[in-house]
This record gives structure tokens, sequence and C-alpha cells, in this order.
């Protein structure tokens, strides 16, 4: 059965091809900053050093709520969406869909830094945008407000920000705009597309909560082009047949991987019990028929998930009630649409096979023109 490959270097936690030189050359540059950071009296602590931290890219639309500010923009045009920013830059800009994940990601780098004063693992936040350097000073005005650190901006004056995202050594990308994750996807970087949920709901401010779907998502899509090209009956005993075969790693395979690396980190201060990130995997398998292949593929990986649950094709929705996550990922619409009715944070990972279906059903494709 063929599958789409996903890049095996997809968005690896950080590259280390560079030469010794260069390797010395940027360590003594580093050295140089933090000695002038650490000069400075000042109770910020400083950002990481990119090769070190778990660096998520995040853009201004999903780090705040802007849906006035867009509809300016496509309904006047972008000089008018400027003056409007402009005009209203001392006012905090609402939280929008990525905020509480954000914030989250801010609460366990205090812990870090309270186990490890001086670790440079730590979550890093960038601002990943394509508006215009004029709107910085609204943005920089609402984080500031909102007592968020996040010290590194990237603002493309209306070019695609995707480029710089290697360059940041980004472990996970997050936005609105589905053409810019794919992008993101395709240069082999872990990303999403956010959602909004139609309801709020009251999530952990001590504990980051990030739950996954399985297939396409944390593994290739192989599986799910048997179920949809050949059936669920061949799927479980292909299933069968390949237990102890691992399944090629999906978009977001190493962002759980970077997730581990951290968890660890608690685990090795005896704070497993009170450990500030919990993982969830909430597939659609059924236990019993397609279950194995998956728990001992995160094994042969050296991963642990938190909570596994197999729902055997149930809506997913409200199982995501209970675990309250800050963020769920999965690769098809038809669960996003479910869990954000039902008040959850979800984010959309357009990748593999699914992509060509809606609710089971094949999308007719446009014919394309001789």
């Amino acid at each position: 059965f063929g599958h789409l490959e996903v890049k095996n270097k997809m968005s690896e936690i950080k590259p280390n091809d560079k030469t010794a030189s260069k390797d010395n050359a940027e360590e003594q540059d580093w050295a140089a900053a933090k000695a002038f950071f650490d000069s400075l009296k000042s109770n910020k602590p400083r950002p990481p050093k990119p090769n070190n931290a778990v660096t998520i890219a995040v853009s201004s639309r999903t780090l705040f709520n802007m849906k006035a500010e867009r509809k300016i923009f496509e309904e006047e045009g972008l000089e008018k969406y400027v003056a409007f920013q402009l005009e209203h830059e001392n006012e905090p800009l609402k939280p929008g869909p990525a905020f509480p994940f954000v914030k989250a990601l801010m609460t366990v780098n205090a812990r870090l830094r309270e186990l490890y004063p001086n670790s440079e693992e730590l979550f890093d936040i960038v601002l990943m945008t394509n508006n215009h350097a004029q709107v910085g000073v609204r943005l920089i005005n609402s984080i500031n407000h909102y007592g968020m650190l996040i010290e590194r901006f990237c603002m493309t004056g209306g070019k695609s920000p995707i480029g710089y995202l290697k360059a940041y050594l980004t472990n996970l990308y997050l936005s609105k705009s589905p053409d810019k994750v794919t992008e993101a996807i395709e240069e082999g970087i872990a990303a999403a597309t956010m959602f909004t949920p139609d309801t709020e709901t009251e999530l952990s401010d001590t504990q980051l909560r990030v739950a996954f779907d399985g297939d396409a998502v944390l593994f290739s899509d192989e599986s799910e082009i048997i179920v949809k090209q050949h059936g669920l009956d061949t799927f479980f005993e292909h299933e069968k047949q390949f237990e102890n075969k691992p399944l090629a790693q999906g978009p977001l395979k190493c962002f759980l991987e970077a997730l581990g690396k951290l968890q660890r980190k608690f685990y090795a201060k005896n704070e497993r019990l009170n450990c500030p990130i919990r993982t969830y995997l909430v597939t659609a398998r059924s236990a019993a028929s397609s279950g194995a292949r998956v728990l001992k593929t995160l094994r042969s990986w050296g991963l642990e998930i938190d909570e596994a649950l197999f729902l055997a094709g149930a809506p997913k929705g409200p199982l995501l009630q209970k675990i309250k996550p800050h963020i769920f990922f999965d690769d098809q619409m038809f669960h996003i649409e479910g869990a954000t009715e039902l008040g959850t944070i979800s984010a959309h990972v357009p990748y593999g096979i699914g992509q060509k279906y809606h609710k089971g059903k094949l999308i007719e494709q446009p014919e394309k023109k001789e």
C-alpha cells in the first residue's frame, strides 16, 4: 500500500550540521550577548538561545482577536488598516485562539526556571507576522498589557513570513492562514491553522495540556490511505500484520518529541506527579483492532504520551470537553468543527489523504485543464 512520506527531517528539534568554526563563532557571539544582558539591571528573564529552546512561532491573528481590524483591511485596504492600528495603538487587542496556549507555555517556563535557573531549555515564543512595522507598537503594547514575555518579533510587511521560520529554528508554527500553514508543512515545519471555539472554556492555569490526533498528525497517513481506499476490514488486517513495524512520522511528531524533552526535565527532579505538561492522544482508532501499532510506534520513538484515548469512531468533541486542552491538533476538519462547537481550541493540520475527504466522502476535485 503506497503512502505519502513525511519529510524525514520534519521539524527536527534543532539542526546540527554546522561547521565547528561557525559553531565557535556563534558561541562567542552568544557569550558576549549574555554577558551584556547580565550587566543590565532587569528582572525580566533573558530569551533563551534558539539552539536550546523549543521555538513556537505564532501569528498576530492567532495570539490576538483581530477580526475587526481584518475586516477593515479586506474592505478598505492596507492604508486604512494601518491608520486604524496607529490610531488605536494604546488600546490592547483582545486575546485570540493561541493566547491561552502561549500563557500556558509561559507557566511551564516559570516552573523550569525555578528548577533549572541557568537552563535555556525553555519555550521561546516568536511573534511571526506579515504585518507592517507601523502596527508593531500596538502589538508590543498588547503583549506588555497582558504581561507576556515575547521578545522576538518578525514583521514582514506584507510578505509571507514562512521563509523566516527555519532561520528562527521554529518547532511549531500557528497561523489563521491555511495557505501559510500548508506552505510551512511543505517546508518540513510542524504547523497548524488555529480555530476559535464557539464557546469559552475555563482552562488550567497551572498545566499545559496538548491533545493530538494520531494518523496524519503524529504519524504518517499510510493507515488513513488504506481506510479510505480499501475500507476498515483491510485496515484492521494491515495493522495486525504490521503491528511491530513502526508507523512513519507525521508532521507533529517532533513537537511531541520537544514536549517530551521538557517533561523529562521535571521527571529528573522528582516532579512527575506535578509536571506542568500533559499530553493526550485522541484517536478515532479502535484499541483492540488497531491500537497496539500506535502504542508500539511511540515506544519505538522513545516517546511517552500521558493519556491515550481510543474512540473507535465516536465523536471527539465530548471527550475533549473533559480534557480541556489548550490546543487540540487534528488533520480532519469535521473533527475540528465538532471540537470547536463544544468549546475546544483546535488547530487543523492540513496534511495527508484526509484533505481530499469530508465526513468520509471524497471531495470532488476541480478538473485539470489540458
